[in-house]
């Protein structure tokens, strides 16, 4: 009897036992999906979204810590940050962010900070041509947004400048004095390069003491970035159409810098719902320029895309904004060279 007591007792702890380590290997596994924590000792890095996060962490090395507030699996133009962004950011020494009107949120969570943060805010697209485009974006992303942050170079007028954002107006379904920024200079590795060079100088003048390993790193980052403009601009040069139909007006930047003309099905956000007359002018276009694929994203849905598609006759392909990694991507290595090298040979195959 007393052997069954004991035999008894000591099941209940380990089954005890077992339930707490279950516990704290769940906790664990949730913590590990957000973006990290700060880490005493190195130089800590907020980045908004993906291709920031991407570049601070190339760039800086074992030399700093970064921390992406955006999770795995979430578009950007639907996310806001929580109260324990704000925590790590008033306690980190960079916070990098994108600007040109991405992210809405930014100037009213800089307030939100500790008062005694050393944090420093660096808009990484500072230096780069801005396109204004037209149309609704959605989120409030663009010109409002964009007033309480730094000034840049506008794109304003130009025939070879707007080849980038021709129909967008009728795609976007609103009057063509209502303009908003362009936020997705990322797209074109021109325009990442620019990102990339603005990070490395915010890291050297963060942290001087290892300026020679940001240096370094930064130019074997360059070095992709080139030959990835390289390879864009021999590529596309070489295709004969250059109109694409895509699902979001994200893809600005690298159709002005390749030399090809968007026709958005949404607006400058993947929520601005086009009208029933934007389908069907969509509809003669692709008709008229004989495209023959309807590009997708993986992060939004694919159904507008799709019913165009299937209204035009024609197939549909996947061209990524690189807003940032689905889980299955993360998993199996993706990043954003490696996407962006996907764009390419789907704009290829697309253009023919």
């Amino acid at each position: 009897m007393n052997k069954r007591k004991r035999e008894s007792k000591l099941n209940s702890w380990t089954w005890s036992v077992t339930s707490i380590l279950l516990a704290v290997l769940i906790l664990s596994g949730c913590g590990s999906k957000s973006g990290g924590s700060i880490v005493e000792g190195k130089v800590n890095v907020i980045t908004t979204f993906y291709p920031i996060y991407e570049f601070t962490k190339e760039i800086g090395g074992d030399d700093v810590n970064v921390v992406n507030l955006l999770p795995t699996g979430v578009e950007p133009h639907d996310w806001t940050p929580r109260s324990q962004d704000i925590v790590n950011t008033s306690k980190a020494q960079l916070f990098l962010y994108n600007g040109a009107g991405l992210e809405g949120w930014v100037p009213g969570f800089l307030k939100g900070l500790d008062k005694d943060t050393q944090v420093k805010p660096v808009e990484v697209s500072q230096g780069i041509k801005l396109i204004d485009a037209v149309g609704d974006d959605g989120h409030g992303h663009g010109a409002a947004a964009h007033e309480e942050e730094h000034d840049h170079s506008h794109d304003e007028g130009t025939e070879e400048d707007h080849a980038g954002h021709e129909h967008e107006e009728a795609a976007a379904g609103t009057s063509a004095d209502t303009h908003h920024t362009d936020p997705h200079t990322w797209v074109s590795p021109k325009s990442a390069l620019v990102m990339a060079e603005n990070i490395k100088n915010s890291l050297v003048e963060v942290d001087s003491e290892h300026k020679d390993g940001y240096e370094q790193r930064f130019e074997a980052l360059k070095e992709k970035l080139v030959k990835l403009d390289n390879d864009f601009t021999n590529e596309l040069s070489q295709t004969p159409k250059k109109d694409i139909v895509v699902s979001h007006q994200a893809f600005g930047y690298l159709c002005r810098d390749y030399g090809l003309t968007q026709h958005a099905i949404m607006g400058l956000s993947p929520d601005a719902e086009p009208r029933a007359q934007d389908m069907v002018n969509l509809t003669k276009t692709v008709k008229e320029k004989e495209v023959k694929y309807i590009f997708f994203e993986e992060l939004v849905s694919d159904k507008l895309a799709k019913t165009l598609a299937n209204e035009a006759g024609v197939e549909t392909l996947v061209l990524n904004p690189v807003e940032g990694l689905t889980k299955e991507q993360a998993s199996g290595g993706d990043n954003y060279f490696t996407l962006m090298e996907k764009n390419l040979q789907n704009l290829t195959k697309a253009l023919q």
